[in-house]
């Protein structure tokens, strides 16, 4: 799994047990709903660190608790 996925697999996680739309956090987060799309559909190659804090605080969680996750730690190496 890459990066990309990960990422968006963990957001649609969250979103899901904190019962909130993807819309509902963007509005939340104080970022763009496109911008969220974007990274959920694989638009977005690289979404910046500020950008996933600013969802983790949408969220209302640290940022360590966003990446301390299974989805995280079973990464494959990306560079080959």
């Amino acid at each position: 799994m890459s990066v990309r996925i990960a990422l968006a697999d963990r957001i649609q996680l969250l979103c899901s047990q904190n019962n909130i739309s993807i819309n509902k956090l963007a509005t939340k987060s104080g970022i763009p709903p496109s911008t969220l799309k974007n990274i959920l559909y694989g638009r977005s190659k690289n979404p910046g660190i500020v950008t996933i804090k600013k969802l983790c605080d949408g969220l209302e969680i640290k940022l360590g608790e966003f990446f301390s996750c299974d989805i995280f730690d079973n990464l494959e190496q990306e560079i080959k």
